[in-house]
Order: C-alpha cells, then sequence, then structure tokens
C-alpha cells in the first residue's frame, strides 16, 4: 500500500475504536480481517500510524483544531512522521485510495497549529482529568512527563542468566544492532521502528525460543532487582500474572530457595508454566490461582512478598497509548480498592524481618505513596524503608545505584521511575520491613 491508502485505512481504525469503544489492538484486527490484501508490512504500517495518533491525541488534535479520526490521522502522519504539507499533499493524490485531498483550514492548521499556548494536559498528551494527579506527581514538570509517555517505546530484553549471558544474547541478535541498557545489567535495548517501520520481532529468534531472553522493560528488570530477592530465599509472587517477575526472581535466585506463583485470576497465570519451562525456571511453585487459601500454609515463612499490583498502568502509555483515553475515574477506585486488597491478602506471608515490596506500573500518586500511606496505617507492623536504603542493598551495580539514589527519584515511601526520569516505563517500587 501506499501511504495515502495507509492514511485512509488508520482513519477507519481510529473511527472504529472511536464507534465502537474497543481496545486499538481489536480495531486493527478486525480491519486486517476484512482487509486480506493487506500484506503485513502495510498492517504495521497501519498500526504504526494509529498508535501514534493515540499517543499524541490531545496535541494533534489541539494543531489540528479538531479530534476527529480523521484530523489524528492526518496529524499523526504530518507530526510524528515529519511529513511536510508538501509532501502530504503529494503522497495524497499519487494513491486513489488516500482519503479526500486536505481542505483549506487542514492546510492552514498543518502550518500554522503550534502547541506555544497549550494547558499542561495537552502538551503532555495525558487526559485533562489527570492533570491535578499529573501536577502533584511532576512537580512542575507534569508537561514534559507526560511528553515522554507518548512517544514509541524501545523493545527492551531481559536476559535469562539462569542459560545465557549479556554477550551471548547480543551476539544472537546482531542484526538488530542490539546495546546494553543503561541501568540494567541485564538488559539489551533494540530501537523501536520510526514511521512506517517495525519494531523487532524478537519472539520468532531461536534464543527466544530457547529461553535465553525474555521480552520486558527495562523499569520491570530493575523493580524485580529492588525486592532484594537473593538465593535461597523464600519469595512468594502474588500477583505473578503471566510470569514476568517471577522469570526474573527465578534467575536471581539462581534457581535456589523457593519461588511460590499465584494470581487472583487463573486466566493471567494460565501461560506461567509453558514459560517456566522455556526459561529452566526449577524453582517455581505456581499455586492455585484465583484461591487465596492456597497460600496459607506461607504465612510468616516468606523472606520477600512481592506484590506486582493490578492498576491502571498509566507507566506504560508508550506502550498501550490507547489504554489513557479508556482510563476513567470509576477505574482509578476500583484499582485503588484492588490495591489495598492485595496489600491485606499479602502482607500476612512475611515473615518477622522480611520484605513487603509493592510494585505498579503506574505514575500516579493515588496507586503509589497513598496505598502505602494507607496500608501502614491499617497495619503499623510494617515500615516502609528510605528508597536509599533498599537501592544500596540491591544486587545491583554501583552505577545503577547512584543512579536511582537520585532524590529526585524518592517519593513520600518509594522510587518513581518513569520515561523522562530513568528512560524506562513508569515504574513504582515501595519496600517495607515486617518489624
Amino acid at each position: 500500500m501506499k501511504h495515502g491508502g495507509i492514511v485512509a485505512a488508520a482513519i477507519e481504525v481510529l473511527a472504529d475504536i472511536e464507534t465502537n469503544h474497543r481496545p486499538a489492538s481489536a480495531a486493527l484486527t478486525a480491519w486486517a480481517v476484512s482487509h486480506r490484501f493487506a500484506g503485513s508490512g502495510d498492517r504495521s504500517a497501519i498500526g504504526n500510524l494509529v498508535f501514534d495518533a493515540l499517543r499524541k491525541r490531545a496535541s494533534i488534535a489541539w494543531r489540528m483544531g479538531a479530534d476527529t479520526p480523521r484530523a489524528l490521522a492526518i496529524g499523526a502522519y504530518a507530526h510524528c512522521w515529519g511529513v511536510g504539507i508538501d509532501r502530504l499533499e503529494v503522497a495524497f493524490a499519487a494513491d486513489r485510495h488516500s482519503p479526500e485531498p486536505l481542505t483549506d483550514a487542514e492546510k492552514i492548521a498543518l502550518r500554522t497549529g503550534s502547541l506555544d499556548d497549550a494547558p499542561d494536559w495537552v502538551k503532555g498528551d495525558y487526559p485533562e482529568w489527570l492533570d491535578p494527579a499529573f501536577a502533584t506527581a511532576f512537580d512542575g514538570h507534569a508537561a514534559e512527563e507526560g511528553a515522554a509517555l507518548a512517544v514509541r517505546a524501545p523493545v527492551d530484553l531481559r536476559v535469562n542468566t539462569l542459560k545465557s549471558t549479556r554477550d551471548k544474547v547480543m551476539k544472537d541478535l546482531t542484526r538488530f544492532e542490539p546495546a546494553e541498557t543503561p541501568l540494567s545489567p541485564v538488559g539489551i535495548r533494540l530501537q523501536p521502528g520510526t514511521g512506517p517501520g517495525r519494531s523487532p520481532n524478537v519472539q520468532s529468534e531461536a534464543a527466544f525460543r530457547k529461553g535465553r531472553f525474555e521480552v520486558q522493560d527495562e523499569g520491570s528488570q530493575l523493580a524485580a532487582c529492588l525486592t532484594g530477592a537473593a538465593p535461597g530465599q523464600q519469595v512468594a509472587d502474588v500477583c505473578a500474572g503471566a510470569g514476568g517477575k517471577t522469570l526474573a526472581l527465578a534467575a536471581l535466585t539462581g534457581n535456589t530457595g523457593q519461588i511460590y506463583a499465584w494470581d487472583g485470576d487463573r486466566h493471567r497465570l494460565a501461560g506461567i508454566h509453558e514459560r517456566l519451562q522455556r526459561a529452566g525456571a526449577r524453582n517455581v511453585q505456581v499455586r492455585e490461582a484465583g484461591q487465596p487459601e492456597a497460600l496459607a500454609s506461607l504465612a510468616g515463612k516468606m523472606d520477600v512478598v512481592l506484590v506486582d499490583a493490578p492498576c491502571t498502568g498509566t507507566g506504560t502509555w508508550r506502550r498501550r497509548p490507547d489504554t489513557k483515553w479508556r482510563v476513567s475515574e470509576k477505574a482509578l477506585e476500583d484499582r485503588k480498592a484492588d490495591q489495598d486488597a492485595v496489600l491485606a491478602l499479602a502482607a500476612p506471608l512475611v515473615k518477622p524481618g522480611g520484605r513487603l515490596v509493592y510494585v505498579t506500573c503506574s505514575v500516579l500518586p493515588e496507586e503509589n505513596d497513598a496505598r502505602v500511606a494507607a496500608f501502614v496505617a491499617a497495619d503499623p507492623g510494617f515500615a516502609p524503608l528510605d528508597p536509599a536504603a533498599f537501592v544500596a542493598a540491591a544486587l545491583l551495580p554501583e552505577e545503577t545505584k547512584a543512579r536511582l539514589a537520585d532524590p529526585a527519584l524518592a517519593t513520600g515511601h518509594g522510587l518513581q521511575l518513569t520515561p523522562r526520569r530513568t528512560g524506562t516505563d513508569g515504574f513504582f517500587v515501595s519496600v517495607l520491613e515486617r518489624r
């Protein structure tokens, strides 16, 4: 497909998302099913344009003077893909599948649209109703932090040290031009595609099938390291989901001690067994999902209990941009209730002197510091550790510890990672010690 047809297809998909209120991935799949002539490269380009439009929806709409699917697709093509108005008109004229020619109003908007007078939520491309939360979280840098969450994310990999080393995996992936992640000692970073270009599809690589690495954002890798889990310890991952951090914990403990994986949703946990087998993780015991009583025998015995809590996912907007326009005040309230409940469930598992580690992929204080404060108020048997203390104790290189010890990353009760501050997804980590 030529670029005019790609823009037209993106308009169709964005209209489907708006009309049917469904996730972008579902709308893209539906479009592909009804347009089987489109090749994989075409589908990838269309998806890129749709996701770029959603990443920068507020700022594009401001510049274009409209929030319609057409305005978003044309604006993303011009501003995100760097196509000037003259080239855009040529692209439209060269393809009979293009949208209608640009109107005079659209030409003016493309030439003169500016964010100079835009409010922070527009410059930062986040929902207006979250402006107070962003202002609280980022103290004068809400627009910059939001903008960093509105660009394409790199593809981060975690080397599985149970099976390989970073040098070996980088050699396996030479054709992708891999680089070491700046902070994680076991991370590899691949750059995302630009414009219509695809991001690397590493899950089809032999090294992935052999369990030598997992796809995992550097922030998630660091969160696992900051638990302080060490060889020989007893560790519970009570929101294990598909097992990303469980696998990281297995590698950190060197297949020694015992890790107990559990989740309240059996569907989320269903895929963990295949991943454990591929990774060669032998010290993981999967407890019956959805049954809290399956954790009863662990009470008071765990050195580390990880609560990777369900949240709004505001820290992952680079990868799932459509979710930021679907998050609602009710969804936030529901997640806060879930977070309080899972902390209460996990706390009894921690032995005296052990650690309860609370993690979210959120940047909202209501889901982070506020939840820790509420938990400690209800259970004074736990005390949050100073971030500098749990960073110093983590199994991380000294240069990484120095970077994470930056006071700018510390919050009231934890550590906040963001794309702007650390180049990672947005992750919050708080470590509490049982007195």
